[in-house]
């Protein structure tokens, strides 16, 4: 006879679910709490001077309306300009800051001297820059130490362009080098073309008037595309980041905002500084 199977029932055991305690969860957001107060507290405490100076703590002035319009990047401008208040401060000014009173154009954020000014004089093979001429004399008149800069399109013929800009710039004593603007890459052509023509630009440049131009670019520009192939010229660096506070030793001039007020210039403008002061400055103009 076959036995019967008997089959036996099991019990499963449940395990005990982990109680979640509402403490970890308090943990967690208070953390986040503290990062965020601390973060706060610490950016601050960093930016303290440039908070003081547009609320008037450290002169118990009232606030005027101006003031009071104040944006964080101006804060961050005063920030920077009083770490690097033993250096020479300028601007740079095109067409697109329209006409500009120059015998207003003394100082920034009524502290600063400026003592520079880099002037658009050609973009490309063919166009000259509308206010150049007012503001090429201008500058001069208001007795600030000028440069001018060519707009370099990359896919226009190099030398064409070299040729517009020894046609429309006249440099005198004491005046800056020519600058070199370059800020795209080319459509049509290869890299290495592109850096073919901006040296055909610069040799004709400096063989025209007797001094090595200077490189315009953005910081990323730079160490991508020109820090090694160009490292025998000097640059003027563009980096508007609200971390950076202080410009790199083998920069020439730095670029620090695009977000600057000044008299006698409607709208925002550009601001720069040298890497040097005054005297160093002058040193590097045209014989």
């Amino acid at each position: 006879m076959r036995k019967k199977l008997v089959r036996r029932q099991t019990t499963r055991i449940r395990k005990p679910k982990k109680k979640i305690s509402i403490f970890s969860g308090k943990l967690v957001r208070f953390s986040v709490v503290t990062f965020f107060i601390l973060f706060v507290l610490g950016v601050g405490y960093h930016y303290r001077n440039g908070l003081a100076y547009y609320f008037s703590f450290k002169s118990n002035k009232i606030l005027s309306k101006a003031a009071e319009g104040k944006r964080i990047s101006d804060v961050r401008n005063f920030q920077v300009l009083e770490k690097n208040e033993e250096k020479s401060i300028g601007l740079d000014v095109s067409e697109y800051q329209g006409k500009i009173s120059w015998s207003y154009v003394d100082t920034l954020e009524k502290k600063y001297p400026l003592h520079f000014v880099f002037i658009r004089a050609t973009v490309g093979k063919d166009r000259k820059d509308r206010q150049y001429n007012r503001n090429w004399l201008g500058a001069k008149d208001n007795k600030m130490i000028r440069g001018a800069y060519h707009y370099y399109r990359p896919n226009e013929n190099s030398l064409e362009q070299a040729a517009l800009f020894i046609k429309t710039v006249r440099l005198q004593k004491g005046d800056l080098p020519p600058i070199l603007d370059i800020e795209k890459l080319p459509k049509n052509q290869s890299l290495d073309s592109l850096k073919t023509g901006l040296k055909r630009w610069l040799k004709a440049i400096e063989l025209h008037y007797g001094v090595k131009p200077i490189i315009y670019t953005g910081e990323k520009y730079y160490d991508d595309f020109l820090k090694d192939e160009f490292s025998n010229y000097l640059f003027w660096i563009a980096n508007y980041n609200f971390y950076r506070e202080e410009m790199d030793d083998d920069w020439l001039f730095w670029q620090f905002t695009e977000k600057a007020s000044v008299p006698g210039i409607k709208g925002n403008v550009d601001v720069n500084i040298y890497n040097g002061d005054l005297q160093q400055l002058q040193y590097i103009t045209v014989e």
